[in-house]
């Protein structure tokens, strides 16, 4: 069997491919993100990471509509870890808060 990181590398184009195309083509981006929604992830920063981590996950459908929410907190050197479902008000705060948010390249190297 072939190593994990060169059939990532392998996936990796593949999935590069399709969105070039996508990019290219409005009908096949329809098509192909009918497939899939979202998950991403907001980490608030701590004075010490190895004793808090806090952050929350977001769940989307294809459209960009929020399925679910959660609030995470763990303390990583107890390796104790606990989830809190967001309400629909702390959301909308949320997505007020992100309203702005566009992702770019950093290009100030």
């Amino acid at each position: 069997m072939a190593d994990i990181n060169e059939l990532a590398e392998k996936k990796l184009k593949s999935r590069m491919t399709k969105i070039r195309k996508c990019n290219r083509e409005p009908e096949e981006k329809e098509k192909f993100s009918q497939k899939f929604g979202t998950s991403f992830e907001i980490e608030f920063q701590n004075k010490n990471p190895d004793k808090l981590t806090d952050g929350i996950t977001i769940f989307t459908s294809p459209e960009g509509k929020v399925l679910f929410a959660e609030y995470y907190y763990q303390i990583p050197e107890e390796e104790e870890y606990t989830s809190v479902d967001i309400t629909e008000k702390q959301l909308k705060s949320i997505i007020e808060f992100f309203e702005d948010y566009k992702l770019e390249i950093d290009d100030s190297d």
